[in-house]
């Protein structure tokens, strides 16, 4: 039906000369199986996708349209980033990188370098840290840090976000004695055999240190907000699913779509069984009138990461006896807030990672009321080690698999070590949910790993990392082809976001967000996918990066 009315709209358009734009001279991919490959593309003055087709055809049909030459440009439909943090990023742009630090020594290197401009006695932070890059692949200590920064607070989120470093001085400001055998529900303080807070905390437990930091005043999370959309929009993301927003940020957001001045969609997750989740509950789903920014999901946490031994498991750890990783929620709390959504109308989002976990999760799901599966779209984020006997549920209780393909190539040096080979049927396991008919919606988990959605394409459709390695890919049966992996970036976060009539695809009646690329990924070698490098990004039919002298963003 929408497609009759856009085409009788686009007949009258034809004859009126009302505005609209006609992209044409181009090779767009528009991912619709009805026209998958054209070159023109007819756009309405609401941003609308009104015509496809052959440039001398529109081009004769609607000579009155305003123009624009792709100059046989390379045109893909905007991609959507299914799981990410607008807020984490925005606070990593503004912190220390630690990404892919090879030692301890790399690590205060880095820190000092970034440290020369920070004003005294504010705190000095950083993400990315990993210890499994390094030879000693123990967790750190606060001693690693006080001897270079013997006065100032250092706090460093590892690169999963599910552990925290902290130096001395950091730790002096914990209101909470760290001393004993005491832990935080959720949580683990590590700590050493005379009892002491080593440095670092794994989940819930870095609570007690974000606690004790100076919060950012309003224009700095401003500022962080707006360099966070600018970066995904740089890089060719049109959406975000943002995993995580409180009322504050949402207030944020919603300032910025109403000035216009949001270059990316954003699908926002309430944070947790808490404040913001009181406000959908009471205010309903809301929907900003620009298109831009929306809040009717809500995210929960079941464990925590594999990096940091807080995923849940069946079984133990292969690297770590005795450890079975935590549960961030207890099982009935989880329900509760589960339940609770969705009697609000509140689609539900729960991080699981670990095998325990994501059985946890299907359980609780299985739960509600069979007849509402489909409408209710319940996610899973990461579903990273899951048993094999539970993958088929996810199709069977239409649980959609929101997952982040290079995760699995950032992983794969260690996760053997962590779970064992017999784990890793169940290990990122794109091929065998898509044999199931399970719905996946693809992202990255920024500002764990890059913004960059090529370098997840990548990694879906090698397993492989940016040096080409392993030869053939890591448990390469689970490769995807190129189009699975874009539909994981499109329609299927498209669908995860309720929003399959709008994105997802550049098809008649759908929204005209789309990005101008270098290469046509279809045609290039696999590795050439990841080097892409985007020209411009458009929503709307608008473009939103590079922005046009005096442009703006339109809303």
């Amino acid at each position: 039906m929408r497609r009759t009315l856009f085409a009788a709209l686009a007949l009258a358009l034809s004859c009126t000369g009302h505005a609209a734009t006609l992209f044409h001279n181009g090779r767009i991919r528009t991912l619709d199986e009805a026209q998958p490959l054209v070159e023109a593309m007819l756009v309405d003055d609401g941003g609308r996708v009104i015509a496809l087709g052959d440039s001398s055809d529109l081009l004769e049909r609607y000579a009155d349209a305003a123009r624009h030459d792709l100059a046989g440009a390379h045109v893909l439909p905007g991609l959507i980033d299914a799981h990410g943090h607008v807020a984490g990023l925005g606070s990593a742009l503004l912190s220390a990188d630690l990404v892919g630090a090879t030692s301890k020594a790399d690590i205060v290197r880095r820190l000092r370098e970034f440290e020369a401009n920070l004003p005294d006695g504010a705190w000095l932070t950083g993400r990315g840290w990993d210890q499994n890059r390094w030879e000693n692949t123990d967790f750190p200590t606060a001693a690693d840090l006080d001897e270079a920064f013997p006065g100032r607070p250092v706090w460093l989120r590892r690169v999963d976000g599910h552990a925290g470093w902290a130096n001395s001085a950091a730790l002096a400001t914990v209101k909470r004695p760290l001393e004993g055998d005491w832990q935080p529900e959720g949580g683990l303080i590590l700590r050493g055999g005379d009892g002491r807070a080593t440095g670092v905390f794994i989940d819930t437990a870095m609570n007690l240190v974000d606690e004790a930091m100076p919060p950012p005043d309003r224009a700095l999370r401003q500022r962080a907000l707006d360099m966070a959309v600018a970066e995904a929009a740089r890089l060719g993301l049109t959406g975000v699913h943002d995993a995580g927003v409180d009322l504050d940020t949402l207030a944020l957001m919603r300032e910025r779509a109403d000035a216009g001045r949001l270059p990316i969609r954003i699908y926002a997750m309430a944070d947790g069984d808490g404040a913001t989740l009181d406000w959908l509950c009471e205010n309903g789903a809301y929907a900003h009138p620009g298109g831009r920014l929306q809040m009717r999901a809500v995210k929960l946490y079941m464990d925590g990461a594999l990096g940091s031994r807080g995923a849940a498991l069946l079984r133990d750890y292969a690297d770590d006896p005795g450890n079975r990783g935590l549960l961030v929620t207890a099982a009935d709390r989880l329900a509760a807030a589960v339940t609770r959504a969705d009697r609000c109308g509140i689609q539900v989002a729960t991080h699981a990672i670990g095998d325990r976990g994501n059985r946890l999760v299907l359980d609780v799901y299985a739960a509600l009321d069979a007849e509402g599966r489909d409408a209710r779209r319940a996610r899973i984020e990461h579903a990273q080690i899951v048993h094999p006997d539970d993958i088929a549920r996810f199709a069977a209780e239409k649980v959609i698999a929101s997952m982040q393909p290079v995760h699995a190539t950032s992983d794969m040096p260690w996760a053997a070590a962590r779970v064992g080979l017999q784990r890793l049927r169940g290990a990122y396991a794109w091929q065998r949910f898509g044999s199931h008919g399970t719905r996946m919606a693809f992202g990255s988990d920024f500002p764990v790993e890059a913004v960059n959605p090529f370098h997840g394409l990548y990694a879906a459709i090698t397993r492989q990392d940016a040096e080409g390695q392993p030869e053939g890919g890591w448990l390469p049966d689970q490769r995807l082809d190129l189009l699975a992996a874009l539909q994981g970036f499109t329609s299927g976060a498209a669908y995860a976001g309720f929003a399959e009539d709008d994105l997802g695809s550049l098809a008649v009646g759908k929204r005209a967000d789309f990005i101008i690329v270098d290469r046509d990924v279809f045609s290039v070698p696999p590795a050439q996918v990841r080097a892409t490098v985007v020209h411009s990004t458009w929503l709307d039919g608008r473009q939103v990066h590079p922005l046009l002298p005096a442009a703006g963003v339109a809303q």
